[in-house]
């Protein structure tokens, strides 16, 4: 599928920025708004992204970034104060304006075992391969993008997978990234459906890059199903490490975070 033109992707987006004040701008942070870097903690979100999404912010109904780091993290990152985030895939919410996030109750129950599991492998042979533990509350992430010898390092973090689900906690597979979690149901589709629905919005765009929002594109067909909304949009964020279903399954595709850009100003007008 080729990137859309202007003109092209001003027409998929019509329905949403035709009554902006009952639709709801909905995206992925790190690949979506932020580009992939090799630690984690490093990420940010450019200026020009920012200002758009704060100008979006004034202009639409709902305007929230849902991704897998903590809510706090993941406001820090984008920087604007104005909008919703759904951190944790969906198990926090932090509200605009909000200084603490709200974290399901039986998602939060299980963070000492997640956080314990995690400590329990920061071992000296963890470091030698140099495989990263990104802790975030409730979900531990082992990254090893950018590692000496990443085949080595993966093969590794793959018996780390298999003791996690021996121990009864989730597992989940990103771009160079293990995330180990608690056992309890929640994805970036839960947190889409939750948003929508206490909003009243009537149209909705989300956009993604990775597996964890195909979750949130399944939740959009199904609210349109439903008659929850009456159009959604599901752009997908290509990019080389990205799975092939984010393209398969989008509605419209553009090309890494710079063509993220390009929606967000179609969607604000310039």
């Amino acid at each position: 599928m080729p990137a859309p033109t202007a003109e092209t992707l001003a027409a998929a987006l019509r329905p949403v920025t035709d009554d902006p004040g009952r639709a709801a701008l909905l995206c992925d942070i790190d690949g979506t708004l932020a580009p992939i870097v090799t630690r984690a903690e490093d990420a940010h979100v450019p200026d020009r992204a920012a200002r758009l999404l704060g100008r979006a912010a004034r202009r639409y109904g709902l305007v929230a970034c849902i991704s897998g780091r903590a809510a706090a993290d993941a406001r820090r990152i984008v920087g604007v104060g104005g909008i919703a985030y759904a951190g944790s895939h969906g198990a926090e919410l932090l509200e605009p304006g909000s200084t603490r996030a709200h974290i399901s109750p039986a998602f939060a129950s299980w963070t000492d075992r997640v956080t314990g599991f995690a400590a329990e492998r920061d071992d000296a042979d963890l470091r030698r391969l140099r495989v990263r533990i990104e802790r975030k509350g409730p979900i531990v992430a082992f990254h090893w993008r950018g590692v000496p010898d990443e085949e080595v390092a993966r093969t590794r973090v793959e018996g780390i997978a298999q003791e996690a689900e021996a121990a009864g906690l989730d597992t989940h597979w990103g771009r160079k990234v293990l995330e180990v979690r608690p056992p309890v149901p929640v994805n970036k589709g839960q947190a889409v459906r939750e948003l929508v629905e206490r909003s009243g919005v009537r149209t909705a765009i989300f956009g993604g890059d990775d597996a964890t929002d195909l979750d949130a594109f399944t939740a959009l067909d199904a609210l349109v199903d439903e008659g929850a909304l009456d159009v959604a949009v599901k752009v997908g964020v290509r990019s080389a490490e990205g799975p092939a279903a984010i393209v398969e399954q989008a509605d419209q595709v553009v090309e890494g975070t710079e063509g993220f850009v390009a929606v967000l100003e179609v969607l604000v007008g310039e």
